[in-house]
């Protein structure tokens, strides 16, 4: 048991060509990447396309609309738990590559709880994504003046995060995992890698939330936002240009936030009138 996790540092950050760098940007040529997966962290990309499949098939029954779109919390909360599943799972893989190969035996089920507390963790912001979705359909029927205040306050908060010290030091601990994967090597126990899944996850959440918080403006359901957004986590963390990638997104969503006062239809998720389907177009 003990020798699984004690192999972590020497195994680990010398298949990612890892430096250990005081920015996101520093880290960028030590990205982890998708052409290192092993066989079982590939499994996620499997995992991930199931989970676009069952997206796409919700998102064709339910349309797409502002706010809840009808449903409960514990409905939505499954809901959310299924395009966190598509949309984060990709670009978790590749550290969960570095991570699998810290194992002696039993990757499979080691690398199914590691994965199991990433998503618990995402399942679990589902309820502040509730109670902004509910909000946000409250809005859009009755008050869109109101449901355009709340356009330009996401794609502000989006765009003002993305530059933020906070923002660049999350992006870093994904970008150049060797810090994680010391502190992951000295996890014990039957839990060690649900705890890992955990805390990973928990940095991922950080660093990522408030680009998931654009689907409340472009909707819940619109899974051509969902794909755009995916893609431009998975670029954030992979890509050697990932740091530079992140700021520009942050410019781009601070120029939405101006721009959705001349056109509400930029955030479909707040505007019935403006094409609700618009983006979402499945």
């Amino acid at each position: 048991m003990n020798s699984d996790a004690m192999t972590g540092p020497a195994t680990g950050p010398a298949d990612a060509r890892g430096r250990v760098g005081g920015s996101a940007e520093a880290s960028g040529p030590a990205a982890p990447s998708l052409r290192q997966l092993t066989p079982p962290a590939s499994l996620l990309l499997v995992a991930a396309a199931g989970a676009w499949a069952d997206v796409v098939l919700v998102a064709r029954d339910m349309g797409s609309m502002p706010g809840t779109m009808g449903l409960g919390a514990g409905s939505f909360a499954a809901v959310w738990a299924l395009m966190m599943a598509a949309m984060m799972l990709p670009s978790a893989a590749p550290f969960a590559s570095l991570y699998s190969r810290t194992f002696t035996r039993g990757r499979g089920s080691r690398l199914g709880a590691f994965a199991s507390g990433y998503l618990i963790v995402w399942t679990l912001a589902a309820l502040p994504a509730y109670g902004l979705a509910w909000l946000a359909g409250r809005l859009a029927g009755a008050h869109p003046a109101a449901a355009t205040v709340l356009a330009v306050a996401i794609f502000a908060a989006c765009g003002a995060y993305q530059l933020t010290p906070v923002k660049d030091r999350c992006l870093a601990r994904c970008r150049s995992p060797l810090g994680f994967m010391l502190k992951l090597g000295a996890y014990r126990g039957r839990t060690r890698d649900l705890r890992a899944g955990l805390y990973h996850g928990t940095f991922c959440l950080a660093c990522c939330w408030a680009l998931m918080a654009l689907l409340v403006a472009f909707g819940l359901m619109n899974v051509i936002a969902m794909v755009v957004l995916a893609g431009a986590v998975l670029a954030e963390k992979t890509w050697a240009r990932g740091a530079r990638f992140s700021r520009a997104l942050g410019i781009a969503a601070l120029a939405l936030a101006v721009a959705v006062v001349f056109e509400p239809g930029l955030a479909p998720g707040l505007h019935y009138a403006a094409g609700t389907g618009g983006m979402g177009g499945m």
